[in-house]
């Protein structure tokens, strides 16, 4: 019976004790949401900070009438000021504007040497034509010279040959009355053989001289002993 009447009284207890724990359970719990609802909001607008301040950006500032502008706006960090620039001393500019003239200086000389160097190929080419021009006309010229030289060797071959063909003593004759000059030349182209039988045909004098002055003459002595026969 006393354990009957102990099971009596812990079957109205039981539920009055599982009551006070589901109680108190639930307390916890609604205390561990109120510690997590602060943290889990201030997550949340932290990730949605970025978003917003992308959207505002991209719209720009919201128009007259619309309200005051969003706080989240107001505190956008402002852009940094430029840079400001070095002051620049008086003798830095005076540095500076005398290495400007200097530059200029050197783009005239520049110019001016390139100008000349223009005119100076210029007359080089041209100098190049008339030298081009000067030989030709040389070439011309000793081509000429040339051509009279054959042609007076011609004329002296021609009346040497008709010398040679007379017998010593008429050509002796003739040859004591020529003048020097001419006979020198004809003598000096005669075969050695037929001068030296005029030579013998003619006046002693006259053939001593002759013999002199075309030695003189071969020779390229500059004395020629004068003309005894006249």
């Amino acid at each position: 019976m006393r354990r009957l009447g102990r099971l009596h009284r812990l079957a109205r207890v039981f539920p009055a004790t599982i009551f006070a724990m589901a109680l108190l359970l639930g307390l916890k719990i609604i205390g561990l949401g109120q510690v997590l609802m602060p943290a889990r909001s201030m997550i949340t607008d932290a990730q949605a900070a970025p978003a917003h301040a992308a959207a505002e950006a991209a719209h720009g500032a919201p128009e007259a009438g619309h309200g005051a502008a969003q706080p989240a706006a107001m505190s956008a960090p402002a852009a940094p000021p430029p840079p400001a620039e070095p002051e620049i001393s008086m003798a830095e500019r005076q540095l500076l504007q005398d290495l400007r003239n200097r530059r200029t200086e050197l783009d005239t000389r520049e110019r001016l040497l390139q100008q000349r160097e223009a005119v100076l190929d210029a007359a080089e080419h041209r100098l190049t034509a008339r030298i081009a021009e000067l030989a030709a006309l040389q070439t011309r010229l000793e081509d000429m010279e040339k051509a009279r030289q054959e042609h007076i060797e011609a004329n002296w071959a021609g009346l040497v040959k008709v010398y040679e063909t007379m017998k010593p003593r008429e050509a002796a004759a003739i040859f004591n009355e020529m003048d020097m000059p001419v006979l020198l030349q004809v003598m000096d182209r005669m075969k050695d053989a037929k001068a030296a039988q005029i030579l013998g045909a003619m006046q002693p004098d006259r053939a001593r001289s002759i013999t002199a002055q075309l030695a003189a003459m071969r020779t390229h002595s500059t004395v020629v002993p004068p003309d005894s026969a006249g």
